[in-house]
Parts: structure tokens; C-alpha cells; sequence
């Protein structure tokens, strides 16, 4: 008996891993949390499976679902939204399962920023432009930051930030990157990416805001802000050049000028 973690993506059915949707369709418990992760996910359960929506459950009762389900040999599919090693609460799971004698295993998934850059069509990475992406949020009503990675410190770095949970405290975010990335640096704003409401708000820190309240969106959004989501003004990447050797491919010299 295994409590399987399971990535499910952003939202679409279709952006599960395959061996998280084999789970699924093996499992004979799902426990899902039903907030973030659509019903359409699960729908792949075994038809005598019992489907348990744990977005109404706290921690304890929750993990005595897996403890029942453990004393009765049955597997679970414990299925999150995103991937779960990103604010995936599974941390504090996994300490009382192993604290149980419970096994466990976990399945990647999609994250919801990889998600929002396939929205924008955008690479988070372009050559001298931001080689460093980071993945922060920023605390109101959940657990505050740890010393040094508030966004004044983070964003001295000038690199790409996704900002998840964040949506809802747009105006802290605004007042402290625009000292650091300047009033015109591009901000994009991905709503419930992959799903079939999904909604996408560009701008720039000076106007992010008031084009977010005009969409009427405040949560269940991931905040993009950086210079490689300009333009398009960036040098190549020397990968495909063709004078660029690799291991794969010998490089052609240009030819003299």
C-alpha cells in the first residue's frame, strides 16, 4: 500500500503527467484537493473508487483518510494542483505519514509558472537579458517569509519573479519593484492559467494595477514581472549558432568579410 503525491498541472485534464493519470485510474482512494484541482481530473477514478474532496478537510483529517486506507491495504492517489514541490503542502503530510510507518511516493506535475509562460508564449530565460528566474510569493493572511528572501532583498537581483499568491497584494509588489526594476518594466498577470477561464493581464508596474482591477481579478493569479516578458531585444542564444560547436554537431566558420 503506497499514498502516491501526484502533480495534476495547472487546471486542463490534459497537462497530468501520464503515470499521474495511471494512478489515478488505479487508485481505489482519491483524495483531491478539489480548491484548485478541477473535478475533471479525477474523473479517470475507478468507478467504486471513493473520491474524497479534501478541500474541506483540515490536515489531521486528512491524513486519516490515508490511515484508513492503509489499514484496509488500499492505495491513494493524493492528488494536488501544480507540482507539488512548490507550495504543495505535502512537507508536513509526509512528516506524519513517516511518522505513521505510511509509504509514500511522489509525481511531478506541471508547474502553474511553466504554465502561464506557455500562456504568454514566452521563454522566462533569454541570454542578456535574465538567466535567473525566481519562484517567491509574498505574505498577508499565510506564513511570513523567512529572513532575506522578502521582495526588496530578492529583487536586487534584478531577475525574472514569478510571484505566486501574490495577486491579491499587487500594491506591496508594485511599491517595492519599482525602485528596482523601474515603472516600465513589464508585468503579466496569468489568471487560472490552462484552465477555460483563464485570463491574461499585461502591462507594466505602473499600470498593472489599475488593469487588474479592471479584469476583476484578485486571486488564483500568478504575477510575472521582468525585462524578458519586453520586447523581444535580446541576443541569441548560442546553442543553434552555427559556428557553435557541440558534441552533436561540428560549427561552420563564417565565411571572411
Amino acid at each position: 500500500m503506497t499514498i502516491h503525491f501526484i502533480g495534476a498541472g495547472p487546471g486542463a485534464p490534459d497537462l497530468i503527467t501520464v503515470r499521474g493519470l495511471n494512478l489515478i485510474r488505479a487508485c481505489p482512494v482519491i483524495l483531491y484537493a478539489g480548491s484548485l484541482v478541477p473535478a475533471e481530473v479525477v474523473a479517470e477514478a475507478p468507478k467504486d473508487a471513493r473520491v474524497i474532496d479534501s478541500a474541506k478537510l483540515n490536515l489531521d483529517e486528512t491524513i486519516a483518510e490515508m490511515q484508513a486506507a492503509h489499514a484496509k491495504g488500499l492505495d491513494v492517489a493524493r492528488v494536488h494542483s501544480g507540482d507539488p514541490s512548490l507550495y504543495g503542502a505535502i512537507a508536513e503530510q509526509m512528516r506524519r505519514l513517516d511518522a505513521l510507518g505510511i509509504p509514500y511516493d511522489v509525481t511531478p506535475g506541471v508547474p502553474s509558472f511553466a504554465a502561464a509562460a506557455a500562456a504568454l508564449n514566452m521563454e522566462l530565460t533569454l541570454p542578456d537579458v535574465s538567466q535567473t528566474v525566481i519562484l517567491t510569493r509574498t505574505a498577508v493572511k499565510s506564513s511570513s517569509m523567512p529572513e532575506g528572501e522578502d521582495l526588496a532583498t530578492l529583487g536586487k537581483s534584478g531577475a525574472t519573479l514569478a510571484l505566486h499568491l501574490s495577486a491579491a497584494n499587487l500594491a506591496h509588489v508594485v511599491e517595492t519593484l519599482t525602485p528596482l526594476y523601474g515603472a516600465d518594466c513589464p508585468v503579466a498577470v496569468v489568471y487560472r492559467a490552462s484552465w477555460p477561464d483563464q485570463q491574461i493581464v499585461r502591462g507594466t508596474l505602473s499600470d498593472i494595477r489599475a488593469k487588474m482591477k479592471q479584469a476583476g481579478i484578485a486571486k488564483t493569479a500568478l504575477v510575472l514581472v521582468g525585462r524578458v516578458l519586453g520586447n523581444g531585444d535580446f541576443t541569441e542564444s548560442r546553442l543553434y549558432a552555427a559556428d557553435f560547436s557541440t558534441e552533436f554537431r561540428k560549427g561552420v566558420a563564417p565565411p571572411p568579410s
